[in-house]
């Protein structure tokens, strides 16, 4: 079993006319324990509503979605809405708006404490949370002095607390500059590799879906692809229809075999480029 089973999922919002207006149409997806998934699409496309039906923020129109064998429903008890959102945490793209004290140890204290857990299991969580996000210094301090990306490493860290089997990253990257989307990425592959922590990361940024294991695009409330990075981002042309850009340098390369230079599909990274145009100057393709 899937550790997160979605079928004929649909759920819609009231517009502004009262009239419903369908965000997720008919979408299945499994995804698997220990998976890095990155999910695209253009703004409007329904990626956040999922991410939020997956945590019971939202509940579905209609359909199932399953996490961990707990089938996710109107009815559940708070006991099962609980282990869910145990489950699955989320990281949102403002860290602001998940930071709670003023001390960045009480933070990431304050959901294990609502959980009732003991002194002693709070402590040992939050020094472990610290450490995974590299922050372990930074206990004491206040979180609205740290920079974009330290901020949102306290917000994973207050995450992990939890002990998630599964993180969900809604645009966690989209507010931070260069330098902070790139400590915080590699905190989300650390997790996914060393923890084993299922990753579900939304993003617009496509060097982010380069390090998943497999991309899901959506459009229009619906999966139109989904499959490895290479196999996506070799589709250019549909993804440009789509209203998707690639990686800079699979457009690139994308641009010099539209004017005939022989160079193989699927290139996603700069050293496969790089590897690929060397062996065309050497007279050969790799």
């Amino acid at each position: 079993m899937s550790f997160i089973e979605i079928k004929d999922l649909k759920f819609s919002y009231l517009d502004e006319d009262e009239k419903s207006a369908t965000v997720i149409n008919g979408i299945n997806l499994n995804i698997e324990k220990g998976e890095f998934l990155a999910i695209l699409g253009r703004n409007g496309s329904g990626k956040s509503t999922l991410a939020k039906l997956m945590n019971m923020i939202l509940e579905p129109e209609s359909g199932e979605i399953t996490v961990d064998g707990i089938k996710l429903s109107p009815n559940m008890s708070d006991k099962d809405i609980l282990e869910v959102r145990k489950n699955v945490g989320m990281v949102f793209q403002n860290p602001d708006n998940q930071l709670v004290a003023t001390v960045v140890e009480e933070d990431i204290a304050f959901g294990p404490e609502n959980l009732g857990i003991e002194s002693s299991e709070i402590r040992r969580r939050v020094d472990n949370a610290l450490e995974t996000v590299g922050m372990k210094e930074y206990a004491k301090h206040a979180p609205s002095r740290l920079s974009g990306g330290q901020k949102q490493r306290i917000a994973i860290a207050g995450v992990l607390a939890m002990m998630p089997r599964c993180i969900i990253f809604d645009e966690a990257t989209a507010m931070l500059d260069p330098a902070g989307r790139d400590e915080v990425m590699r905190t989300i592959c650390k997790l996914n590799k060393e923890r084993q922590i299922t990753i579900v990361h939304i993003t617009h940024d496509m060097s982010e879906a380069v390090l998943a294991d497999r991309v899901v695009v959506m459009d229009r409330g619906e999966i139109v692809m989904q499959g490895r990075p290479c196999e996506i981002f070799s589709q250019v042309e549909k993804m440009f229809e789509i209203g998707l850009a690639v990686p800079q340098v699979t457009e690139l390369c994308h641009i010099l075999k539209t004017h005939g230079v022989e160079l193989p599909d699927g290139i996603i990274t700069e050293d496969e480029a790089a590897v690929a145009i060397f062996g065309i100057g050497k007279g050969r393709v790799q």
